[in-house]
């Protein structure tokens, strides 16, 4: 890995790529966030190393898994809700409102796209997100921090004051179905894009990692940006194993 430095060529065929573009579309993982100080949940050391993450079907059907799960968001929340946007958002940023990036395709939960400049309208979140909860039953919306106010300070698992059922955090937990209408905008979007950005994802996790060859099979020029080796890496045209901050802030003129 190495950092990007004035006239490298794989930076400046990115800028080019990026300059000549016309529908691209950028599709981000974890990579882009631990810039902000948000650990990679995978990774040693990360929450899941650490604490077995709780399947959907567990939460739905037990107290103590419920617990669990509030029990986790709360450390989670430590870090995530004190966690700002950085070089790589911002670049992702501004490249939408300079008409290049259409939509951003997401699998980070953490909603520092939308917090960078993004509209949510423009945002695809495939697993979700952890800044605000819903009712599993009727999709009412609620207020993160009353809940984990309550919980720490007694215990108060969340109950929907609409229909009375459980309330857990807005994202996808393994067990728990893929958001359909998140996946047809991903879909199309990337079935549309003349540019196929995936940046900092291990390109791992499907279905959200199909995207890329999606991509690249229906003629898109695919580029990678990942601090680490993906498998994805002899697929794509373009491939940058840097840092992404400084990376997309040397492509796009953001510091």
């Amino acid at each position: 890995m190495t950092s990007p430095v004035v006239g490298d060529p794989d930076v400046e065929r990115l800028r080019a790529l990026v300059e000549n573009a016309r529908r691209a579309v950028v599709f981000t993982g974890a990579g882009i966030s631990t810039e902000s100080g948000i650990p990679d949940f995978r990774s040693p050391g990360g929450m899941w190393s650490r604490r077995r993450p709780v399947d959907f079907r567990d939460f739905v059907a037990s107290e103590s898994a419920r617990r669990e799960a509030w029990s986790q968001r709360v450390e989670s929340h430590r870090t995530m809700g004190r966690a700002e946007p950085n070089h790589g958002h911002r670049a992702v940023a501004s490249l939408v409102h300079r008409g290049i990036v259409t939509t951003v395709i997401t699998q980070n939960i953490d909603g520092l796209h939308q917090r960078s400049g993004v509209p949510d309208a423009r945002v695809v979140e495939l697993h979700g997100n952890s800044t605000y909860a819903r009712c599993i039953e009727c999709g009412a919306p609620y207020t993160l921090d009353p809940i984990l106010e309550a919980f720490t300070l007694d215990g108060t698992l969340p109950v929907c004051d609409r229909c009375g059922g459980h309330v857990k955090t807005a994202t996808i937990s393994f067990g728990q179905a893929m958001p359909e209408a998140a996946m047809r905008r991903a879909e199309a979007a990337t079935a549309e894009c003349d540019l196929f950005l995936a940046i900092g994802s291990s390109l791992v996790v499907y279905p959200a990692a199909g995207f890329p060859a999606y991509a690249r099979r229906l003629g898109a020029t695919l580029v990678i940006l990942n601090r680490d080796p993906t498998e994805l890496d002899a697929l794509a045209d373009l491939v940058l194993h840097r840092e992404i901050g400084p990376t997309l802030g040397a492509v796009t003129g953001i510091n």
